[in-house]
């Protein structure tokens, strides 16, 4: 996995511009420890950092490749997972290939088949390629958006890059945010409206988009997008095609040339992966599968089940690790850890992000990096198979705006009347409600609930799912490990987009089609444990540092944030939160009223070690 970044100017000379591309790449150093490298043409700037995962010698980038009198140059991040499917078809039309590596097949894949090669990829990845005979700039994004790419067009000039950061770097690039930034933060965030960069005139390449961008302008191109047709499979034949389809996709997933552990919390959609990662390893004499989970110091001691958060999850660990003969590790932190790194990962996500969520996630990256280099989790399942509350509750599936943000009043609230009055946040947040539902492929001839249910699922794989895939990506990136996701394989996602509801939750069990695709593969009482999300922070201490946090910024008017929100609401909630309170996340299933105080202080920071200004 790696970094990309460059620098396309049609007017200008870009050989004398190596100071500027190297500050671009170095802001990705994370997401590529390994090897670096640059290209600088008349017009055209490359920047890659290397994370080695296959092919050491034969992948180094930028890669270029000349087809009779055209030359071509790719810096790529992300993997291929049809690799040698792609390289026999383009063997048999006599291509050749000087290495082994992913990144030559995209790169003659192009020269193949130009733009059109995307539809023939299997795997994540983010790609841009500069064609020097036609001056052009090509780009593209996986099909669910797993990899990220950002990109800023202004004048003769088109900066892009991996992380928001690396744009930033350039210094003709200022970090202006205007109102609708604001809103991205205040109103949508830690989510974002696909498309959207926050700071002003950044864009973020949709997935499943490619861009062509020559002197004249830019193309923005959809080659994929869900799509509802009737499902004709009964459920013993849906049940057998989604078997073939996660224990292909799973395997697929495993090939590396460095070591390669799975996530493991207890719950279905991590032992689903866990197990058949593990089947593998024991069908190839391979030596175990290793196995990690996520704990904290004294979790039993505040842990409290509600209806979000059903039980701990390291006894679930650990029952399926023995079931399956994985070697497991578990990653204990301390709350004074946890405390000590509170805004640390502020400079990954480059804006406010899902607060201890983030932070957790990063220090167990780190841990896991210790030994592996890969590492396959299980996200994307509750949102492909609709395991998540509002998928369920009558007060999502009536709620006329995102299911995961019931409570937009609840951080109004806190809002100053300027900020307010700048952002208009119910009418923004309305404006991209209404628009996420014009996008949802409607399927004639469905029953009201049927048809709510599938706009349901497409809001969470198209606004949800991109929240969690950024802090995966950003938060692994940053411990320099690769996380692959195998529920985001897009033929397993639109196969199951269209699949019934009632198949869905077949057994009357939530998620009953995932449970019964493994049935037989993990513990009877692991594989129907009732959803519990990735582990929130309960101890106090957390609660104490953040609300301590808050209270001290606003008693300096001179922080950037006190202008934006309003500190006799916030110093209210405080005072509030010192009684016990009912868990009422403000976003998804666990961002409560700790979580509101750390994403302020991460808004705070984030407008001052960024500096960003408002316009």
């Amino acid at each position: 996995m790696c970094g990309i970044s460059g620098w396309i100017d049609w007017e200008r000379d870009l050989t004398r511009e190596m100071t500027a591309v190297q500050a671009m790449g170095d802001t990705l150093a994370c997401r590529g420890p390994d090897t670096e490298g640059t290209y600088l043409t008349t017009h055209a700037a490359f920047a890659h950092r290397r994370l080695i995962v296959v092919d050491p010698s034969g992948g180094v980038q930028p890669m270029t490749r000349k087809l009779g009198e055209s030359s071509y140059t790719l810096v790529y991040n992300g993997e291929l997972y049809n690799t040698e499917d792609v390289r026999k078809e383009l063997l048999a039309e006599g291509y050749t290939f000087q290495s082994y590596s992913d990144t030559e097949v995209v790169l003659v894949s192009y020269m193949a088949w130009g733009p059109a090669c995307i539809e023939r990829f299997n795997g994540i990845f983010a790609i841009a390629i500069w064609d020097e005979s036609k001056q052009r700039l090509f780009m593209a994004r996986d099909r669910l958006g797993v990899k990220p790419l950002f990109y800023l067009r202004k004048g003769s000039s088109l900066w892009f890059g991996s992380e928001m950061k690396a744009i930033l770097a350039h210094p003709e690039v200022e970090p202006v945010v205007d109102a609708e930034g604001l809103a991205e933060v205040f109103a949508i965030g830690p989510a974002r409206t696909p498309g959207h960069g926050i700071f002003k005139g950044m864009k973020e390449l949709r997935a499943g988009h490619t861009l062509v961008a020559t002197r004249d302008g830019c193309t923005d191109h959809a080659y994929w997008k869900l799509e509802s047709v009737p499902h004709t499979d009964d459920l013993d034949a849906t049940v057998e095609k989604v078997r073939d389809l996660l224990f292909d996709t799973v395997t697929r997933q495993l090939v590396s040339d460095v070591p390669v552990c799975t996530f493991l919390s207890g719950g279905l959609d991590s032992s689903a992966v866990s197990a058949i990662a593990a089947r593998y390893y024991e069908e190839q004499g391979s030596a175990p599968l290793h196995t990690y989970s996520i704990e904290f110091e004294d979790m039993e001691k505040y842990f409290k089940a509600n209806a979000f958060q059903k039980s701990l999850d390291a006894p679930w660990a650990r029952k399926v690790s023995d079931y399956l003969g994985t070697v497991h590790h578990s990653v204990v932190f301390s709350m004074s850890e946890m405390i000590e790194t509170l805004l640390e990962t502020l400079c990954f996500r480059d804006a406010p992000g899902m607060a201890d969520i983030d932070t957790s996630l990063y220090l167990f990256c780190q841990e896991v990096k210790k030994n592996h280099t890969v590492a396959l989790s299980g996200e994307a399942a509750d949102e492909v198979f609709g395991g998540y509350p509002w998928f369920h509750r009558a007060e999502a599936l009536e709620a006329n705006t995102f299911p995961w943000s019931l409570r937009l009043g609840e951080r109004i609230r806190v809002m100053s009347e300027d900020l307010k009055a700048t952002i208009r946040p119910e009418e923004y947040v309305a404006d991209r409600y209404r628009e996420a539902l014009a996008e949802v492929p409607q399927l004639p001839g469905e029953n009201p609930h049927e048809a709510r249910v599938r706009e349901i699922g497409y809001l969470s794989i198209t606004r949800f799912l991109p929240t969690l895939l950024d802090r995966k990506d950003r938060m692994s990136m940053g411990a320099s490990l690769e996380a692959r996701v195998p529920f985001c394989d897009h033929r397993l996602v639109q196969y199951v987009f269209n699949v019934p509801w009632h198949i869905k939750a077949c057994d009357n069990e939530i998620k009953g089609l995932l449970r019964r695709t493994m049935k037989g593969y993990l513990p009877h009482d692991a594989l129907y444990r009732k959803k519990s999300p990735y582990p929130g922070t309960p101890n106090p201490e957390y609660l104490q540092a953040t609300r301590a946090g808050v209270l001290h910024i606003l008693d300096n008017p001179n922080t950037p944030l006190h202008p934006l929100v309003n500190a006799a609401a916030i110093r209210d909630l405080a005072e509030e939160s010192q009684h016990p309170m009912e868990h009422r996340p403000w976003f998804g299933q666990i961002l409560g009223t700790a979580q509101l105080f750390h994403y302020l202080l991460e808004v705070n920071a984030w407008l001052s070690d960024y500096h960003v200004r408002l316009v």
